[in-house]
């Protein structure tokens, strides 16, 4: 009998995660990788965060903390929804986790029952449907076509809605597209589940302040003022701030969700580290201006990608509006033949050509459910990016 318990047959590992390791071990093998998998920002954290931190150390606050999050970053957690969001919250409607993962988790693991069915639109981040199935949950994926940008129309909501369903995740700018909802757009959306009182809605906000040419960003209980009560809003510093190491997310929701997630937290982790929440506590009431500073170098970088690689031979690549991704379809390389004699026969087929033709690592799209795609992050330095566009275009053109 396996000491391995069985509901681990049910879930992967993280394919993000495994492509990054990858990139790894073949740089420490001596190989010229450029890595475009991870979704972490090549920006160091801003100076005046990591100066909180070294100032708490030298406090002494190096002890246990409330189980999901300090008072005084609750509080500026409150002030952030309110000043961005225009949601209002009190502290037992927060809670602090290590990082936004944990957040989702808790949140799923605390409100779940077996049967339970959650929405995902798809492509969708690879960690939703297996937390969803760690918790005894369904994932019923809703597939979204580029034709509208790969976002979730109020039609496809309202026909995957059955009794069981519990949760949609809505993710927004999107991992892995880029793509973000209009408030008009999030308006029909919010119809549908006005309609659906037994569904709840997850959140997950964490490249809010990612976006371009002037996109406003909005979150549904903000669109929505009445799905309030039944919307967790899940948010972190780790993307806009560059603190994806520090290890801290938060959400704001109702009262009884917010209770169960701490009791799952307590006989798990507990708290987040308290230096890390003095950092983040320092993020949210720093100076902002950076933000705009560093979206603009971003956009800079979207653009070249998104046209270098509509430049390439069997390529095609939609200009997402936020985060740092870009979701281009390989499906015009599909039936070809590498100069090895190998058929392109899917996404992930051509993902490793790439990697061992050219040395450029990035993430199958049938890790985030809608192939024959793949996702390339562009939070890396312009030169990398100028480089394994190059690569990228090579390796398509030699294909036959």
């Amino acid at each position: 009998m396996s000491i391995v318990a069985n509901r681990l047959s049910r879930i992967k590992p993280s394919p993000t995660i495994a492509v990054t390791n990858k990139a790894k071990e073949l740089k420490a093998a001596g190989r010229d990788i450029i890595g475009l998998g991870a979704g972490e920002p090549d920006f160091d954290t801003p100076d005046f965060i990591k100066d909180a931190a070294c100032k708490a150390i030298a406090a002494g606050e190096t002890k246990y903390t409330a189980v999901d999050g300090t008072p005084a970053l609750k509080d500026a957690i409150i002030a952030k929804f309110k000043r961005d969001n225009d949601l209002e919250y009190t502290r037992d409607q927060i809670t602090v986790g290590t990082g936004g993962k944990q957040v989702l988790y808790n949140a799923l693991m605390a409100s779940v029952n077996p049967g339970d069915e959650v929405l995902i639109p798809a492509p969708y981040w690879v960690s939703y449907p297996d937390m969803v199935l760690l918790a005894e949950g369904t994932p019923v994926m809703i597939e979204c076509s580029p034709e509208n940008n790969f976002k979730l129309t109020a039609e496809a909501l309202e026909a995957a809605i059955t009794p069981k369903t519990k949760w949609l995740i809505f993710n927004s700018p999107s991992n892995p597209t880029g793509g973000a909802y209009t408030r008009a757009e999030l308006k029909e959306l919010t119809d549908v589940l006005v309609k659906n009182p037994h569904v709840y809605i997850m959140t997950d906000d964490m490249y809010e302040h990612l976006v371009y040419d002037g996109f406003e960003f909005s979150t549904p209980a903000q669109v929505e003022p009445s799905l309030y009560d039944r919307t967790l809003t899940c948010n972190g510093v780790s993307k806009s701030y560059a603190m994806t190491g520090w290890r801290i997310g938060y959400a704001g929701g109702p009262k009884e969700l917010i209770k169960a997630m701490s009791k799952i937290q307590s006989q798990s982790t507990s708290n987040p580290s308290s230096i890390s929440q003095a950092a983040a506590l320092a993020a949210l009431e720093g100076d902002q201006s950076f933000l705009a500073e560093r979206n603009e170098v971003f956009k800079e970088r979207r653009n070249m990608v998104v046209e270098l690689l509509n430049a390439a031979e069997g390529l095609e690549c939609l200009m997402p509006e936020g985060a740092f991704y870009v979701y281009p379809s390989c499906a015009g390389l599909i039936g070809k033949k590498t100069p090895d004699g190998k058929v392109i026969e899917s996404d992930e087929d051509f993902v490793t050509y790439l990697l061992e033709s050219e040395g450029v690592a990035c993430v199958q799209g049938a890790a985030f459910g809608l192939s024959p795609y793949f996702r390339i992050s562009y939070a890396t330095s312009t030169e990398n990016l100028t480089e394994a566009c190059a690569r990228i275009q090579r390796a398509c053109a030699v294909l036959s």
